[in-house]
């Protein structure tokens, strides 16, 4: 069996499993997070059908990151969890899913749901199967434990690596995981930071436009957005293609959650990253 071990615990993350659970808990009830613990509901998802997410160090984004994942509990229990990330190495393909094996975190592991996979496969023409883009990368693997937190092993998952992120192929990537999805009890998580490294008010203003297309569900808006006003989004075309899958399955809103920066943290306001946690419901 195939086994993709963890690259970030210890650094984006805690190492060890019971201060992981430490950190992950911290996240939750910081008084940037949600405030509280999650429970988890136990019965399929309800309204629910994706999130954004971001992805950097907990000790940054774990509390933003925690409300969509406090939102997720409350509603209940994926069968499947389709992980879009961005491709920060530059490895492999321009599209790539790993289809097979488990993915390994000081929580346990998470096996990938091969089924799903291939049939996401079989519905789009430029998804290439290729583990190296995953091998490194840590847009995917951040979002993983907070999912074992909640959830423990009860999910399987397929992982979605973005080094390509125009609209025409992020959105293929979404119609085809919507036609895998169609009648699963499943979520679309994209994986993204807003605005790096500029002055808290730009960063801001800049996040503000690209929210705002996101919670219009209007994927052609948050590229144009992102073109014109030069956002350093890293995650824009996994955002995209959650976009078009959820509206494709269903979705009617989009509920900004929580958004802050990493000076929100650390009290650092000339140079930020932005972080976002977006829900995407049935209405």
């Amino acid at each position: 069996m195939k086994i993709r071990r963890p690259t970030e615990a210890g650094a984006f993350y805690a190492g060890s499993q019971q201060s992981l659970r430490t950190q992950i808990e911290q996240c939750f009830t910081h008084e940037l997070g949600p405030g509280a613990l999650p429970k988890v509901a136990d019965q399929k998802l309800q309204k629910i059908m994706g999130l954004v997410s971001p992805h950097a160090g907990y000790m940054y984004s774990g509390p933003i990151a925690a409300h969509g994942f406090h939102r997720l509990a409350a509603e209940g229990r994926p069968d499947v969890v389709v992980l879009f990330g961005p491709n920060h190495t530059g490895s492999g393909s321009a599209l790539a899913v790993m289809k097979e094996g488990v993915w390994r975190t000081p929580l346990g592991d998470v096996e990938i749901d091969a089924a799903t996979a291939d049939s996401i496969l079989d519905a789009s023409g430029i998804i290439d199967v290729d583990d190296s883009a995953h091998a490194f990368e840590h847009s995917i693997e951040v979002q993983l434990p907070f999912l074992q937190f909640i959830y423990g092993s009860s999910f399987k998952f397929v992982p979605i690596c973005f080094l390509m992120q125009d609209l025409e192929s992020s959105r293929e990537v979404g119609s085809a995981v919507a036609k895998a999805l169609l009648g699963k009890n499943a979520v679309v998580i994209a994986s993204t930071d807003m605005t790096h490294y500029e002055p808290q008010k730009m960063a801001e203003k800049k996040d503000k436009a690209a929210i705002e297309a996101v919670l219009k569900l209007d994927e052609e808006q948050l590229y144009s957005t992102v073109e014109a006003y030069n956002i350093s989004m890293c995650g824009y075309g996994p955002t995209i293609a959650a976009i078009t899958a959820v509206k494709a399955l269903g979705a009617k809103k989009a509920e900004l959650l929580c958004y802050k920066t990493s000076g929100d943290i650390v009290g650092d306001y000339s140079a930020v990253v932005g972080y976002a946690s977006i829900a995407f419901t049935r209405g």
